[in-house]
């Protein structure tokens, strides 16, 4: 892990650059307003990419289905909500942002945007992720039906990061029998091993 974190050391900001850019031009260029908070307007016009088809079960917008839960060792419980965007321009490309709120304040928490790609004939993924806590992970893993299986394979950050410093991310999404989108996350930090800390799930709003 510390050999991938210094690989990326230097492209720190020309990746946070690319991540946040391009993510603006593909929304708008599908015609939702950036970063809105609103679900974008599925483009009709633009027909999904073929290599996308495995995944198209994620696309959409799906809002918590109920306050998910926030656990650590090092941190008070806490319950959240959240809103996820799942869109397309016709690239090979799934866009996405994750939006979360504090349960009972509303105040907003944790924010996430990026990209999904997923390599043509295989069920191997990629998930290219930002975060506004400075964060940028790429994580990588495998398509099994309807659930998907991701862990970090490189990490980079601001040099100025809150410590303990995030070292490792494993989340896995699986769309359930009753149609309910279910995402775990599992951490490690520098003195954590690896322990559940987000947990929630979404109903489709669009």
């Amino acid at each position: 892990m510390h050999r991938g974190v210094r690989d990326v050391d230097y492209v720190i900001p020309s990746l946070l650059l690319k991540v946040f850019v391009d993510l603006r031009l593909s929304f708008c260029t599908s015609g939702s307003a950036s970063f809105s908070m609103a679900c974008p307007v599925a483009n009709t016009a633009v027909e999904l990419n073929p290599v996308l088809q495995p995944l198209n079960w994620l696309l959409g917008c799906w809002e918590s289905d109920e306050p998910g839960e926030g656990t650590f060792p090092t941190i008070k419980p806490f319950r959240y909500t959240e809103k996820l965007q799942f869109s397309h321009v016709g690239q090979p490309v799934i866009n996405y942002t994750f939006n979360a709120f504090h349960a009972e304040t509303n105040k907003p928490m944790h924010r996430e945007c990026g990209f999904i790609r997923i390599q043509p004939g295989t069920n191997k993924v990629a998930f290219i992720n930002a975060q506004n806590t400075g964060l940028v992970d790429i994580e990588e893993g495998e398509l099994t039906g309807q659930q998907l299986k991701l862990q970090t394979q490189s990490v980079a950050r601001i040099s100025f990061a809150k410590e303990p410093h995030v070292q490792q991310i494993s989340r896995v999404f699986q769309l359930r029998p009753d149609g309910k989108l279910e995402q775990t996350v599992t951490m490690a930090t520098d003195n954590q091993p690896p322990s559940q800390h987000l947990h929630i799930t979404y109903r489709r709003s669009s």
